[in-house]
């Protein structure tokens, strides 16, 4: 019999959703009680596609005052969190806005975890729980992440090139305007990677020991989505019904909803692909392409009874994979390699060295994986000691 857990679950972002709904931020920001904005985003592509005049067309009209924090980049960075907080102390700033995907969105979350706790923001990255944040609004342009409506942050340390993050309550954003035409112009790479990152969110959830079948049908479900637009919104960029199912795929992957009645420690698939995109600045969602079904592959061949019936049936309901009652390794096996031809549908990369990592690298990758993790074990629904993570490492070398 499944056990349940206990369980809290709070949906509390605001979604407005659906086309030209990035005219009303103005309105959103006065209904959440903001007055003064500090507008987060990346390297200037919302000026190319004109995102950015609808949005402060939007905040002048709407008589809000507002300052600028661009040159976000992809693996957000801790100092622009630090010279961000500086400036939105210094102009008095009581709302966050990000524009963008979840590199803008994690680095307005730090920056209104320091506005709220009087700078001392890094605590939280380091497993400290946070009580508070200052508010957040959110128009993402890339389904990926899931920050949008997640409890979560990611941030790179400058200093170590270690990825660092947390999942506390109050760090949701109030509200997520999502319009599926904003990631029209999401490269094909990027596409492929979101739905890949998208994938991995629900699949740590899918992997916790306890479950529920209702849980199991939210999370597989929401997989089958991906597994089907996310093809098409590569080859096909401008369909709209691809965009707008990946988009809320992306959210409803990683705002808890997939995770019911389950608690324990999640997957393990981030904690070896973090060193991977935190040290050479690649795509996560394309180190996450590579490691997921390496990492799956090892347990299928290792794992106990129970851990092997868990890959099998993520292969059987997602991928449809034949299920062989009497051997359920080769069930499992079979649907691993139906999950590697999706990832290649996504032009994603399944080995390091596509990846474009140095095979000489490979030892200080993996030393670096475990110090991230205490030095002895990678925890998930598998704990891998270092043998185990060396074994996983080697078999996506090339």
């Amino acid at each position: 019999m499944k056990q349940f857990s206990n369980f809290s679950l709070r949906l509390y972002t605001e979604i407005v959703f659906g086309k030209g709904t990035e005219n009303n931020v103005a309105g959103l920001i006065k209904k959440h009680g903001g007055s003064k904005v500090m507008f987060v985003y990346g390297s200037g592509s919302i000026k190319k596609s004109g995102l950015y005049d609808r949005i402060t067309d939007s905040l002048r009209g709407g008589g809000i005052d507002f300052i600028e924090l661009a040159g976000v980049r992809p693996n957000p960075l801790r100092s622009l969190v630090e010279s961000g907080y500086r400036l939105a102390l210094a102009e008095n700033v009581d709302f966050m806005l990000a524009a963008g995907g979840g590199s803008a969105i994690d680095t307005a979350k730090g920056i209104a975890l320091a506005l709220a706790n009087d700078g001392d923001y890094w605590q939280f990255y380091n497993g400290t729980e946070a009580k508070k944040m200052a508010p957040v609004g959110v128009i993402h342009t890339i389904a990926a992440a899931g920050s949008e409506t997640s409890r979560s942050s990611v941030l790179v340390d400058d200093a170590t090139r270690q990825k660092k993050g947390f999942m506390w309550e109050p760090c949701r954003p109030v509200f997520a305007i999502m319009n599926p035409e904003l990631t029209y112009t999401v490269s094909a790479y990027q596409t492929g990677a979101g739905a890949a990152d998208i994938f991995a969110h629900t699949l740590s959830r899918f992997f916790i020991a306890p479950s529920s079948a209702l849980g199991d049908e939210f999370a597989e479900g929401l997989l089958r989505t991906v597994v089907r637009f996310g093809p098409k919104a590569v080859r096909c960029p401008q369909d709209y019904e691809s965009r707008a199912e990946l988009m809320l795929a992306g959210s409803f992957s990683h705002n808890d909803i997939t995770g019911i009645g389950r608690e324990g420690v999640r997957g393990g698939e981030h904690a070896l692909e973090s060193q991977l995109s935190g040290y050479y600045d690649t795509a996560h969602g394309a180190g996450l392409a590579v490691m997921m079904p390496a990492w799956l592959q090892y347990i299928a061949e290792t794992g106990n009874p129970v851990q092997v019936a868990r890959v099998a049936q993520l292969g059987v309901r997602v991928f449809g994979a034949f299920p062989d009652i009497a051997d359920p390794k080769a069930t499992a096996l079979d649907g691993l390699e139906r999950f590697r031809a999706w990832i290649r549908s996504l032009g994603m990369p399944l080995t390091l060295r596509e990846l474009g990592l140095p095979k000489t690298d490979l030892n200080m990758i993996i030393k670096r994986c475990m110090d991230a993790n205490g030095g002895t074990l990678v925890s998930g629904y598998m704990p891998l000691d270092v043998s185990a993570v060396t074994e996983i490492f080697n078999s996506v070398i090339e």
